[in-house]
């Protein structure tokens, strides 16, 4: 049947957000489904916990933390990580991961599809590989599982790392087993010998995975293959890597000798971590010519087929290779004497089988190993004597926790329970508490400068508003909340307060109001009173506002706008009309702009003017009112 069609998670809607579309493959960690985020309207690619997994609190809580670490990973040779919760859909818990979706195919299938590539074909994407592989070890990240089936082509050649972080989550004491012990996790095609041997890798076991991943491109199988995981993960341990010149003639011995570097079984004889082999890639690279870039191995007819991510179970020493079977003489002649023989051969094989066996039981089988006592939750001098009653060394190292005091043990390495070497050494991890951080000077910084900062520094950015700022430019931060300095728990938000840039102000409009009360309007506003001038107005009485500069819009604050103030109509002076004529004079006075009020005496029967006021030679505004005073 159809895995998709039988899938209950398809056509589920995870978190109210995500619509599970179909299943897209299954690995050891989870199943990877195909689906829609609805509140973006794209399509991502959905990792679900696996179901065995799903209830086990330790290893959901393990899976989060380690989604987190790859989330930090923010390389472009990265399968980025969007989101990660856990849907409660029907009272069932199911964790997953939000990943971009990379349109393409995985690096195992292009092998198996067109097989081995030419060395510059090799060499290309392994560097891509290890540019990311290097970003993750800068961090303190490995990968714990580097292989052709987690490297994604995309159609437009980009490549990409996948499953950052996830191996480690597929166990619930995050220790990793060896044969014999227990359970690794892992793909047996790719593990390094240290893995298999104390279950301790570092960086330098992604460097192997990768020597495995570039010998597989460049001779279309890994370089030890097997019937069954144990018998390959032997041959890790045991048997010397093949130079992939002696599987396609005519490879340059300097890829010989990139490849077998990073297949060291010591691992102090590898590159130190994924930047140290990709300056030894682009130094081999670079010695060679383009002829030797471009060879290729033949296509074999039925390319070997590396496994994917799983336990190795424990192997008993009756598990080990055998020793062959003497092979019977079809001579009549000397059956007897080859018979005899035959049989002291195998005898001496079974003993040297058995003694193998024994050596292997006590030196790296069960025999070898012992029980990690239960520390957690202790004193670390309570911790420290338990493992040395137990014959086992002690690291201790400092670490914070969430859920643990300062001052006990948060975990060990064998966790508890867990099997380790005797006399091996088990590293306990005391508490320091909640990790906390202090909130940074934010003020005046961009604000994706501040978002990255409050990220690098450990906390999360909490909600962004904006508001007018005259101090701090538009998209720099005012201020944060919780205010700078203030020591907070790790990813605990801190709100930013991002500016808007000056308020713009509106200039209000004071034309015909007082020169007094105009100031007033613009001060009140924030703005500042530019040029007062004075100007004579027949129309705008004396000391109102003629106009203004600007007369609308708006400004900012401190500003400034200037006021032409009318300083009322012109002054006229009264000229001489004393014994004239009443008409005349009134004729001159009003062509002069004055109003003319006559007071006749006697009737004016004389029509002189006697006089005038105000009196002559005075300067009076143009328009007033002037008496005549006629006999």
């Amino acid at each position: 049947m159809d895995a998709t069609l039988s899938d209950p998670l398809v056509g589920r809607r995870l978190d109210g957000r995500y619509r599970v579309l179909g299943r897209l493959g299954r690995g050891g960690m989870g199943v990877v489904y195909r689906a829609e985020d609805e509140r973006l309207e794209r399509t991502v690619a959905l990792k679900v916990l696996r179901a065995d997994l799903a209830h086990d609190p330790t290893a959901r809580a393990r899976f989060v933390r380690e989604a987190k670490s790859a989330a930090r990973l923010a390389h472009p040779g990265v399968v980025a990580v969007l989101d990660q919760g856990v849907d409660h859909t029907g009272g069932v818990e199911t964790a997953y991961l939000v990943m971009e979706l990379v349109d393409g195919r995985t690096l195992r299938d292009v092998v198996l599809d067109e097989g081995a590539l030419t060395p510059g074909e090799a060499l290309s994407v392994t560097e891509d590989v290890l540019q990311a592989l290097a970003e993750a070890h800068r961090k303190g990240v490995l990968h714990r599982d580097v292989k052709t089936a987690n490297v994604l082509v995309a159609h437009d050649g980009r490549v990409k790392v996948a499953d950052f972080g996830l191996a480690r989550a597929a166990s619930a004491s995050g220790q990793s087993t060896t044969v014999g012990m227990g359970d690794l996790m892992g793909t047996a095609e790719y593990l390094a010998p240290e893995q298999l041997e104390n279950g301790e890798p570092d960086a330098r076991s992604d460097v192997y995975g990768v020597g495995v991943m570039l010998y597989e491109m460049l001779t279309g199988a890994p370089p030890f293959t097997g019937e069954s995981p144990f018998s390959i993960a032997y041959k890790h341990v045991h048997e010397p890597v093949p130079a992939p010149s002696t599987k396609v003639p005519g490879l340059p011995r300097a890829l010989d000798a990139l490849v077998l570097d990073a297949l060291a079984k010591d691992p102090d004889e590898r590159p130190g971590d994924a930047g140290e082999m990709l300056e030894q890639l682009r130094a081999v690279r670079s010695s060679l010519s383009p002829e030797q870039l471009q060879v290729r191995a033949p296509r074999p007819a039925a390319p070997a087929v590396p496994g994917s991510t799983t336990r190795i179970a424990a192997v008993e020493a009756s598990e080990a290779p055998q020793a062959p079977q003497a092979v019977r003489s079809t001579t009549p002649r000397e059956g007897g004497r080859r018979s005899r023989r035959g049989l002291l051969v195998g005898l001496v094989l079974i003993v040297l089988a058995l003694a193998a066996g024994v050596s292997w039981f006590f030196l790296a089988g069960p025999g070898a190993y012992t029980t990690t006592p239960a520390v957690a939750g202790r004193s670390p001098q309570e911790a420290s004597a338990l493992l040395q009653s137990a014959g086992l060394a002690v690291d201790e190292q400092q670490g914070f926790s969430d859920t643990v005091e300062k001052g006990v043990v948060a975990s060990s390495d064998p966790g508890d329970g867990d099997r380790v070497r005797k006399g091996g050494t088990v590293t306990i991890v005391v508490s320091q508490g909640v990790q906390t951080f202090a909130v940074p000077d934010l003020t005046g910084k961009a604000q994706t400068d501040a978002e990255d900062q409050l990220r690098t520094t450990g906390l999360a950015v909490g909600q962004v508003s904006e508001e007018f700022s005259e101090d701090v430019g538009q998209g720099q931060v005012v201020r944060t909340d919780p205010a700078a300095g203030q020591v907070l728990a790790h990813d605990t938000p801190v709100n930013l307060v991002v500016s808007k840039g000056r308020q713009p102000i509106d200039v209000p409009t004071v034309t015909n109001q007082s020169q007094d009360d105009a100031q007033k309007a613009i001060t009140d506003r924030g703005l500042a009173v530019g040029r007062v001038t004075q100007q004579i107005s027949e129309t705008v009485a004396k000391g109102l506002v003629i106009s203004q500069t600007p007369d609308g819009g708006t400004l900012f604050r401190g500003d400034a706008v200037s006021l032409v103030v009318s300083s009322g109509p012109p002054l006229v002076t009264i000229p001489k009309v004393q014994g004239k004529n009443v008409d005349a004079v009134r004729a001159q006075l009003q062509g002069l702009g004055f109003t003319v009020k006559v007071d006749n005496i006697l009737g004016g029967v004389f029509g002189t003017v006697r006089s005038i006021d105000p009196g002559e030679g005075q300067q009076i505004p143009k328009g007033s009112t002037v008496t005549l005073t006629v006999v």
